[in-house]
């Protein structure tokens, strides 16, 4: 088999478009033999998280990934990037000059999968429950500008926000705004479980061994009327427990698809051609990640601390020996490609210097080497993770001015503990809601962030995150998103490392793999195809 590596343009702000590159988007199957995608994702069911699928819950990559393929959202994200599209609206838009309210007509003929009408009242129900259940995942407060919503009719909803947000049509294409048929969720309470009913573009069947998903088969739902078109009957995403699992089974064939997340390794191997069972699509990517403080936690309650590790990390020689090509350094929780990034932690703390860090701690008096664990999950963001934090061990250890050890977790625990303020300091990834500037601030910094941080500065909350969604251009809230970057470099709640490219396998009779995953590396499986080999 030929390898061919497909470069995907890189975004460049929020609406460069990217193309196709791997077979027409009418090429797909008919057969109904069902496309198998691998991924390393878990989807598991315990205690503490019982409705791991229940849009006013769900909250990470993995989740919603399954949740945008089934659940209908009154937006979504286009093919390409960009603004988003309308999906179960025919129209949506700000009925005013100051972005404070925001109205959508349904498409005609809506149906749940069941046969169910879709309705305004629907809308509203599903979003009112969301907002009322106020999970402890912390994505309701995606939607935490709108103040009410009213219905006109059957097809017509109007959101009246508490304060102007451009970045609300965003928020409506993410699946905490998915609508869901009152019949099957509660007011009140979550749905336990992994059963889902939605009007997305499949019906989902899931096989579930020990309270975890083994594979989830998607059919397509012929109900469905929407803003995509699909190009195949059905496609099976399969769970592997790691990246060597899920790459062996793309070798033997079990699988068609092989997705998030790869190991270093297995990218490499790919892109040199030396692996002859699959090609390789290389594109543009929003995945960050950070590290993260509990920052009333004693062992980094002092913002010199935190300064100090700002200091020295170094994040070439992190992504270098651990990530090469497929990572770049990372200088702010915005990326580099999204409008309104700024250099901050750079234009700060510079390169590495263990002498400036150790200035930083003298002038603070606080007494070296200062001890603390930095946690990570083992198996949430691949299998280099450990890796890498055995880097960041030794580079902070080798100052002299930290004694810092490192623990893993599976994210099953991980998850739950990080947001009890269980970890003084703690790794995270972070692929955004959507591809605002926006996604990457307040989600960490506003109130009731997802990481249940204690960190507060009314100046960032109070001012320059509403100061920057008043402007519905988005150059036009630069400075304020400047601003709040410079503060977050000057108190380091949290410490930005890197940012990914991401990648697909796939083997050479499979169509539309270039659109299968977006910059959001939410999976468009509808955009995957059997075709003939070559």
């Amino acid at each position: 088999m030929n390898r061919k590596t497909l470069v995907l343009p890189a975004v460049a702000g929020l609406l460069t478009p990217v193309l196709a590159a791997c077979g027409g988007s009418d090429s797909g199957s008919k057969s109904g033999d069902a496309i198998v995608v691998g991924t390393t994702d878990q989807f598991t069911a315990t205690k503490e998280v019982p409705a791991p699928l229940d849009p006013a819950f769900a909250y990470d990559v993995g989740t919603w990934n399954i949740l945008r393929q089934t659940v209908q959202t009154l937006m979504a994200q286009p093919k390409g990037d960009g603004q988003p599209i309308p999906d179960a609206a025919e129209s949506c838009s700000f009925t005013d000059s100051g972005s404070e309210r925001y109205a959508c007509k349904l498409r005609e003929g809506l149906k749940f999968a069941s046969g169910d009408q879709v309705t305004a009242q629907d809308v509203k129900y599903s979003i009112d429950r969301a907002l009322r259940i106020n999970a402890d995942s912390g994505v309701s407060a995606l939607l935490n500008t709108i103040d009410t919503i009213e219905t006109q009719g059957d097809r017509e909803v109007v959101f009246h926000l508490k304060t102007a947000d451009a970045t609300f049509p965003f928020k409506l294409s993410t699946p905490v705004a998915g609508i869901v048929n009152p019949k099957d969720y509660q007011k009140d309470k979550l749905r336990d479980g992994f059963e889902i009913d939605g009007s997305g573009p499949y019906t989902l069947q899931a096989d579930v061994k020990d309270d975890a998903i083994v594979s989830a088969t998607f059919t397509k739902n012929p109900s469905y009327k929407g803003s995509v078109t699909v190009n195949n009957d059905k496609v099976e995403l399969r769970s592997f427990p790691d990246a060597d699992a899920m790459s062996t089974a793309i070798d033997k064939g079990d699988i068609d698809v092989m997705t998030r997340t790869m190991s270093p390794a297995q990218i490499q191997k790919l892109d040199s051609g030396s692996d002859k069972n699959a090609d390789l699509v290389d594109m543009p990517g929003l995945e960050i990640r950070y590290l993260a403080f509990n920052t009333d936690a004693t062992s980094v309650k002092s913002k010199a601390v935190r300064q100090a590790m700002a200091q020295l990390i170094n994040r070439g020689e992190l992504v270098s020996k651990v990530y090469g090509t497929q990572a770049e350094p990372l200088y702010s929780m915005v990326p580099a490609t999204v409008t309104g990034h700024s250099n901050s932690f750079f234009n700060k703390y510079g390169n590495p210097s263990v002498a400036k860090a150790k200035e930083l701690l003298t002038k603070a008096a606080i007494t070296t080497p200062v001890k603390l664990t930095l946690h990570y999950t083992t198996d949430h963001y691949g299998s280099a993770t450990k890796q890498e934090f055995e880097i960041l061990q030794k580079q902070l250890n080798d100052s002299g001015l930290f004694d810092a050890s490192i623990e893993g977790h599976p994210w099953k625990t991980f998850r739950p503990a990080e947001q009890k303020g269980q970890y003084d300091v703690y790794g995270m990834g972070w692929f955004p809601d959507f591809p605002d500037a926006d996604n990457f601030i307040a989600p960490f910094l506003d109130k009731n962030n997802t990481l249940g941080s204690p960190y507060n500065n009314s100046t960032i909350q109070r001012t320059l995150i509403p100061q920057s969604r008043r402007e519905a251009d988005r150059l036009g809230a630069s400075k304020s998103l400047t601003e709040i970057q410079d503060i977050t470099a000057e108190d380091v709640p949290v410490l930005p490392l890197w940012q990914g490219k991401q990648y697909v396998a796939a083997r050479d009779d499979i169509t539309g793999v270039a659109y299968a995953l977006n910059s959001l590396s939410t999976l468009q499986l509808w955009e995957l195809g059997r075709g003939v080999s070559g």
